[in-house]
Order: C-alpha cells, then sequence, then structure tokens
C-alpha cells in the first residue's frame, strides 16, 4: 500500500510516483491504456499529462495521450488526480502556443474535451512565455481556478526567478497561487539544487521530478562501453551521436556506482536512481515515463526502503555538478 503525501502546498493527497503519458516508448493506444488501469490498481493516483504529448513521443500524435486517458477517466476520475499542460505549440498558427489568456483559453476546453471530464485537477504552464504578459497569464489560469475548470496551477522548467516573479505576481493580484514545479532532476541533472530547491523549501512548494532516470540513461538498459541497443530510445540513427555525447566518463561513472550499488541493496539501477530522487525533502514526485507494465512495476520497487546515509553521500559525490541532458 502506497503511502500517500501533501501536493505541495494544498491538501491534495498524492502518490510520491506519477505516471508520466509522454509514451516515448509506447505506439499502442491499447497498450497505454493497460499501462494505466495497471498503474492505478497499483496505487498510483497522480497521471501526468499534456495536451502536446502523444503516442511514441511524436508531435504529429499530439493530444493522444489525453484522449486515451479519456477512456481510463470514465471509471475512474475521481479516483485520480490529473495533470495537464499548456504553453507548447499545438498548431502552426500564431496564435497556436505560449501562455496568452487567448491560448490558454482555448487549450484548457481542448483538453477537457479530449479527456472527457469537467475539470483537471492541476493545470501546468509548460514553459516561460516571454511574449505574453505574465499577468495576462495569472489571471487567466485564476479564472480557470474560479470556474471550476482547474482546481490548482504549477509550472515546468521554470527559472527560480521566474517562480518568484509568478508567485508574486499572483499576490499581487490575489490569484490562485503555484502549488508545484515539474523540473527535470535526477543523477545526471542536478542543476535545480543550484537555486530552485532554496525557493521550493521557501515557499513551500511541491515538486515533481521528469526524467529522474536521465532520459533512461539510468535504467541499467544502456551498457557502460558507449553503446546503445539498437532497438532502444537512444539506438537509433536519429539519436545515437546524442547519446554517445551523453557519455562521458562522467556519466559513465555515475553508472557504474548506481550499478554496485544496486547489486549491494539487491534492487535495480532504477529503483536506486529514484529512491535518490526521493530522498530530497524538496521533491514531492518522481515521474515515471515508463511504457510498459514491468517499467512501472520497477518504479514502485523504489518505495518503501531507504539508501542509507552513506550510499547518498556517495552518489551526491559521483554526482556533483553533472549536467548532461
Amino acid at each position: 500500500m502506497l503511502e500517500y503525501i501533501n501536493f505541495g502546498s494544498s491538501g491534495m493527497k498524492v502518490s510520491p510516483i506519477a505516471l508520466g503519458l509522454g509514451l516515448r516508448g509506447q505506439n499502442s493506444a491499447q497498450e497505454a491504456q493497460y499501462l494505466i488501469e495497471h498503474a492505478i490498481d497499483s496505487g498510483i493516483n497522480l497521471i501526468d499529462c499534456a495536451n502536446v504529448y502523444g503516442l511514441g513521443d511524436n508531435r504529429r500524435e499530439r493530444g493522444t495521450s489525453e484522449k486515451i486517458l479519456s477512456n481510463v477517466l470514465k471509471s475512474k476520475r475521481d479516483e485520480l488526480v490529473v495533470t495537464s499542460k499548456v504553453h507548447s505549440p499545438m498548431g502552426d498558427g500564431p496564435n497556436d502556443q505560449g501562455s496568452s489568456r487567448y491560448h490558454i483559453l482555448k487549450q484548457v476546453e481542448n483538453s477537457l474535451c479530449r479527456m472527457k471530464t469537467d475539470r483537471i485537477d492541476v493545470y501546468l504552464l509548460h514553459g516561460w512565455d516571454d511574449d505574453s504578459p505574465i499577468e495576462e497569464t495569472a489571471r487567466a489560469l485564476d479564472d480557470l481556478v474560479y470556474s471550476g475548470k482547474v482546481r490548482y496551477v504549477g509550472a515546468c522548467n521554470f527559472k527560480a526567478w521566474q517562480v518568484c516573479k509568478m508567485l508574486w505576481v499572483q499576490d499581487q493580484l490575489g490569484a490562485s497561487p503555484l502549488i508545484t514545479l515539474q523540473n527535470q532532476y535526477s543523477l545526471l541533472k542536478r542543476d535545480p539544487e543550484q537555486d530552485l530547491f532554496e525557493v521550493i523549501r521557501d515557499q513551500g512548494l511541491g515538486a515533481m521530478a521528469y526524467s529522474p532516470l536521465g532520459v533512461g540513461l539510468l535504467s541499467g538498459n544502456y551498457g557502460l562501453d558507449g553503446n546503445a541497443p539498437a532497438e532502444s530510445y537512444w539506438g537509433g540513427d536519429n539519436r545515437i551521436d546524442m547519446f554517445k555525447s551523453y557519455m562521458t566518463p562522467e556519466t559513465i561513472n555515475v553508472l557504474r556506482t548506481v550499478d554496485e550499488i544496486s547489486r549491494n541493496r539487491d534492487k535495480t539501477m532504477v529503483q536506486v536512481s529514484v529512491n535518490w530522487v526521493l530522498s530530497h525533502d524538496e521533491i514531492t514526485v518522481a515521474i515515471s515515463g515508463s511504457d510498459t507494465i514491468a517499467q512501472i512495476d520497477d518504479n514502485l520497487g523504489a518505495l518503501g526502503w531507504e539508501l542509507s546515509i552513506e550510499e547518498v553521500e556517495r552518489l551526491d559525490s559521483v554526482s556533483q555538478g553533472i549536467s548532461v541532458l
């Protein structure tokens, strides 16, 4: 049985692992639905989606993740905390992206329609928008909360100063504040520790860590020789050069350390890596980008035990200053 925790500054309870519906390695709508149902049956109650997500992480399939989720929401809506996001391009028109009132109000209706639901529990800005007045964005989000179409708001990929500016504007307007942030965080991407963690602590925000496995590099599926299996996410012709650039001596040293600790603890590299992410008080939730039932079960194995202080310190030391993704 999973232990549920408060989602950031709200009183809403969520599982410490969320299922993300980016579906990078999944091209079957039916298998994706089975995955969502299995995650829920396993105790996960937080499903992280976005208007731009689709099968195979293909932007031509954008919106399909929300449509697949709608099939599950028919019978389980009141059991779940569902997120979606707005900001990313959803078309080629001049108003088909960003954080303007025009785009936000249009996209929330589209997301609600695709998911066949009357509300989104947490609506996140998917990025910072220099072209839209921040007051306009804050008011549009607050109007959605007031209308009941959105319960809470958050932000993804914001820098610390952007979070502070948004919170200040929301406070000045009396608007609903951000309750959570979502940023990439793993043993291979520790940037949030530099200044974002301090804001999280000071403001009592939640934090959702996406790519806690470093886009799969910490999954144990890749050897330490700088090669990727041809059928893997990084093994295709369009990604193999990028993969090789990531596999620096420092990266390989991190992978070797995770592998050694996982063997000593009779855990998988996935479980050690996710456990390390969740060992930080600033992190509320680790988002699993699992594409299969076996992968989500592996992620859930990161719960119910703790790395020792010595193991955490060793992982901290070997990954210090790394930002390869």
